[in-house]
């Protein structure tokens, strides 16, 4: 059973280190979206996510209408290594009490 000081939340990392063999949500830049079972960070954020689903949104212009034309693209990975400096936001999984 884990100590209450194992599962405190003092900074920023820690609510990362929680997540360790979770799946977590990571936005990136160039609207980029990863979800995957997080296996190892370190403080620069560069990540190692497993059995990774990729969501890429592209957004175009139409020449002749001049409407958005919302264009997403998925596919799955199995290991991705996630470069720190491209990541904007992550989300850990939803814990209820």
């Amino acid at each position: 059973m884990a100590s209450e000081e194992d599962v405190a939340v003092k900074e920023p990392l820690d609510l990362i280190r929680l997540s360790l063999d979770e799946r977590i949500y990571v936005k990136l830049r160039s609207d980029r979206e990863l979800r995957g079972k997080l296996h190892a960070y370190d403080q620069h954020l560069n990540m190692i996510l497993g059995d990774v689903e990729e969501i890429v949104t592209s957004i175009e212009i139409d020449d002749e209408t001049y409407e958005e034309i919302v264009r997403t693209s998925k596919r799955t990975i199995p290991y991705l290594f996630v470069r720190g400096d491209g990541v904007i936001l992550v989300s850990p999984p939803l814990r209820t009490v």
